[in-house]
């Protein structure tokens, strides 16, 4: 029961608070006093999310009850912003060294470093990482957060114009940064509507199960401010969503049977108090365990089919053929094989999955983190039974992504509840229920044969890989399809068979994370094309240079790119490094003798193609003019914390010849903005760049047109007037004298672009996309080889980005990628009913990331806007193969199956150590 508790002192002012006295103390913050930059992503202090100040000491606001913080002082991101001038020093620097991304975490990280910038200690990197230890990010890989704490002792960062001549290229803040270092970003748990209703769903406990739902009428007796409880037969319209609409089959809710743990049967909606309070094993429904298929093998084998139109439970299938890979390796003058395996990955962003629908009239709104509204509100109106144009998508802030939010969450349970109530309806996913229930990484099993002549030539690539796609088919079909064309890394082969099939089992659905099966494959490809370069006694960097593809040279598809093709340059960028890695690493365990530590230097090189698979691909921008002076730019790419919002602004401004600061951003709203199609597949700097250089251009067009001005003038905007220099010519436009079009713009231009690809044929050559990224990575590690533990001690990263629109943001990319990259190497696998928290299931921390050296290659393409291309999957590819390079090159061991947890990589050792006994 609440009670008046005795009061403390919040940001500087007295408080009081009615609360039970085991409220969370987070809790009181957002909904007692509105102070939402407190995030919640756990409510186990395991994120750090949450970190407030206490009595001036950092500390978990979801494990301080209410009753604790009598007399005591809490101060918060927004006391913190309006009183004191070091915390704006500190968000400045922030801004200045790129350290928010998403920015969930960003109000605690500022938080967790006021309290180590206040306390004397002295600032170190390693101070530093112990101050901020407790709290995770999952974007920025910590080490811009490090450097800009380490910058404040320096004095503070001052933010800096754009250059009005060449916004691109230019290092500005970006423009949503504000907000985000603030703490005033809304994400999907931080508005609540009035007169609101909460929403909980009703999971299996089982793999696979039988149901039948009891008395909800009794139910609902029994339990006083529950509103009503929905099922599958509340579903207006059609009850399956799918993000592929040709393979739909997901349920809102299930009937009769369950395919996966945590798949929902039902959903209670009711005043937030009742729902809050309910115990859900109270809940009547009967479950009877089945037989659940939870290995591919058995599904495979198995007549009881997950979906009776897929034979052998075989989702899709992918085929890339080139040559005769059988004949060649027959050939060859070495070949090496292997068999390699992955486990699920959980995408393990800091904000759990949240947001809230409301019906208005013959129309519902949803507002919820997504990275993909068109889709959703496509998928929504199918549901509901009602045209797209009736579904209004709000995106809010995102709070890290990485593909799981592209499909669906609780957007279905939402909008369902809030059209049939009349009712705003919120969701708030758990931390255990997003991780339990949301979309993984594919779990792959590979095998490869790879070939190659006495000089080092690559010959023949024989690939099959299965791709354990889970109960729904979420992006099974595209993991299945681009994995094929990608087996190969970004290396000259001439004969070339790669297969791969997306396989149902009664496991959680997998989806898009962050390479769509790429990283997979890479895992297996570099580890065998070192092992290929060590049998032919050939330098393992030297090999890869050898063997990369150029502007001329034909991908497995058969395609020839023509420009832009820069994975030999990045390789060799890494020559030097390379050579002085071996050189140390060499004397470090020369200096060992018989001591357990062995360090060892691993190299992987990557290429990803920026987009859909041989699918059309738009993107649409517009641009308005406004009557004063300044510039609307509609750009409706969600930005998950990877800078679109910036990117694509900086992109109009250059094609405009306008500064950044003139412009004023619409959101990714479906009712404000056109389609700019979902943020994946490294696609928005890409595509929806290019529809904002082309809206840009266009409009520039306009204006010199209005004022009879060639193509070399200068625009000045100014205040209602834009001034046009033209050599000695200097015209001025008023725009109030223009007449405004529907949307009040003086001027204004709509324009699209979707990359030229071409369909693959029967056996898969073709252009399938319009440009790749490329990369490589080297890894420096040091081996405990009596433990078993990896410390991985630098990554130095080479990535052809085509133009580095924003060095910044981009840099910002790759380091966040390669801690996912040591994440998926080192330390995650998700095992679903086990394992559904942020304490069992480990993500790198701030001590586990090491420094990154980046090094930008700029190798335009001619498609890409100003020659750019994409780099958001491509920085993660590569880092998991070099460091299990370099573990080889350490300890002589090879694991087939990652992570490398200490257990797995103390066994290869022992096992290496017997085969070595005479």
């Amino acid at each position: 029961m609440d009670q008046r508790l005795p009061g403390f002192m919040l940001n500087g002012e007295t408080a009081t608070v009615a609360a039970a006295p085991g409220t969370r103390l987070s809790q009181v913050l957002r909904e007692g006093f509105g102070l939402t930059g407190t995030k919640v992503g756990c409510d186990a202090g395991d994120c750090g999310a949450c970190t407030v100040l206490l009595d001036g000491e950092a500390a978990c606001s979801c494990l301080v009850a209410a009753a604790q913080i009598e007399g005591r002082r809490v101060d918060t991101i927004e006391g913190l912003t309006r009183s004191n001038p070091l915390t704006g020093a500190l968000q400045a620097s922030f801004l200045r060294h790129g350290a928010a991304q998403c920015g969930i975490c960003t109000p605690a990280m500022l938080t967790a470093a006021m309290a180590l910038l206040q306390s004397g200690t002295e600032v170190t990197e390693d101070s530093v990482a112990d101050a901020l230890g407790g709290v995770l990010c999952r974007c920025t890989g910590y080490r811009k957060i490090i450097a800009a704490v380490l910058a404040v002792a320096e004095g503070p960062a001052t933010a800096l114009p754009s250059n009005p001549e060449s916004p691109v290229g230019s290092r500005i803040d970006r423009l949503d940064g504000a907000a985000k270092v603030e703490g005033r970003d809304i994400f999907g748990a931080d508005e609540t509507p009035h007169d609101v209703l909460a929403l909980r769903a009703i999971r299996s406990p089982h793999h696979r199960a039988a149901f039948e739902i009891g008395n909800v009428d009794a139910f609902l007796a029994a339990h006083p401010g529950i509103v009503r409880v929905f099922t599958a037969r509340d579903v207006p319209g059609r009850n399956c969503y799918g993000v592929i609409p040709a393979f739909a089959d997901q349920p809102v809710f299930a009937s009769g049977e369950t395919r996966f743990r945590g798949e929902a049967i039902a959903a209670v909606v009711g005043e937030p108090e009742a729902i809050q309070a309910l115990d859900l094993s109270a809940f009547p429904v009967d479950w009877t365990p089945l037989t659940a298929l939870a290995a591919m093998d058995e599904a495979l084998a198995s007549t009881d089919l997950l979906h009776s139109a897929r034979p052998e439970n075989v989702l899709t299938r992918g085929r890339v053929v080139r040559g005769d890979a059988e004949a060649a390796l027959a050939a060859a003058d070495a070949v090496v094989e292997g068999e390699f395996e992955t486990g699920f990955v959980e995408h393990a962003y800091i904000e759990p999955e949240a947001g809230f629908a409301r019906r208005v009239a013959d129309r519902i709104e949803v507002q919820a983190c997504t990275q993909a509204p068109y889709m959703d509100r496509d998928d929504v109106a199918g549901l509901l039974g009602i045209p797209p144009e009736n579904v209004r998508i709000i995106p809010t802030a995102v709070g890290g992504g990485f593909g799981s939010k592209l499909d669906l969450s609780i957007q279905p349970f939402i909008a369902v509840a809030a059209w049939h109530l009349d009712r705003p309806v919120r969701m708030v996913y758990s931390r255990s229920e997003s991780i339990a229930t949301t979309t993984k990484r594919h779990p792959a099993r590979m095998k490869l044969r790879i070939g190659a002549s006495r000089d080092g030539k690559l010959a023949a690539m024989d690939f099959s890989g299965d791709f354990n796609t889970g109960a729904y088919s979420s992006w099974g079909p595209t993991v299945a399809n681009r994995v094929p064309v990608h087996a190969s890394g970004p290396y000259y082969i001439p004969h070339y068979r790669a297969l791969a099939r997306a396989v149902h089992t009664h496991l959680v659905p997998a989806g898009a994370f962050r390479g769509f099966g790429v990283p997979q494959s890479s895992i297996a490809q570099e580890q065998l094309y070192d092992a290929l370069a060590d049998k032919l006694g050939i330098d393992r960097l030297e090999f890869r240079i050898l063997n990369a593809l150029t502007n001329d040279l034909p991908t497995v598809t058969g395609q020839v790119l023509g420009k832009g093709v820069g994975i030999k340059t990045c390789l060799e960028a890494l020559r030097d490094p390379w050579r002085r890695a071996r050189e140390e690493a060499a004397a470090f365990n020369a200096a060992q003798q018989a001591g357990p530590l062995r360090r060892g230097v691993g190299v992987a090189g990557m290429w990803y193609g920026c987009g859909n698979t041989s699918l059309p691909n738009p993107s649409t921008i517009r641009l308005g003019l406004k009557p004063d002076g300044r510039l609307a730019l509609h750009q409706g790419a969600v930005d998950i914390g990877q800078g679109s919002n910036t990117v694509i602004t900086q992109i109009c401004a250059q094609a405009l010849g306008a500064p950044v600061e003139a412009f004023d951003l619409v959101s990714a709203d479906t009712d404000l903005s056109p389609d700019c199609g979902k943020t994946s597949a490294s696609r928005q700097t890409f595509v929806t760049g290019k529809a904002a250089e082309l809206a840009g251009r266009d409009l520039r067009a306009q204006i010199l047109r209005q004022t009879n001005a060639g193509e070399t003038a200068t625009i000045r905007f100014g205040d209602a007037v834009l001034t046009v220099e033209d050599g000695e010519r200097v015209r001025t436009l008023r725009l109030a004298d223009l007449p405004a079009n529907d949307l009040g713009y003086a001027l204004a231009t709509e324009q699209t672009f979707d990359p030229p690809t071409s369909p693959l044929d029967a056996d898969g050559q073709g252009e399938p996309y319009a440009l790749y990224g490329f990369g490589a990575h080297m890894a420096e590690i040091e081996v405990d080889c009596e433990l078993g533990t990896i410390k991985v001690l630098k990554i130095t990263a080479t990535h052809d980005v085509g133009r580095a629109i924003n060095p910044t943001l981009v840099e910002g990319q790759i380091e966040g990628g390669v801690a996912q990259g040591l994440g998926l190497a080192l330390m995650e696998e998700f095992h679903p009913g086990r394992g559904e928290n942020l304490h069992d299931y480990l993500i790198p921390t701030i001590g586990d990331v090491p420094p990154v050296e980046t090094i930008l290659i700029e190798d335009a393409s001619p498609v890409g806007p100003f020659g750019a291309k994409g780099v958001g999957e491509q920085a993660l590819i590569p880092t998991a193969p070099a460091i299990l390079n370099a573990l080889h090159d350490a300890a002589g061991i090879r694991l087939r199956r990652v992570p490398a947890t200490p257990d797995r990589v103390r066994a290869a050792i022992l096992e290496r150590r017997d085969l070595d006994r005479p």
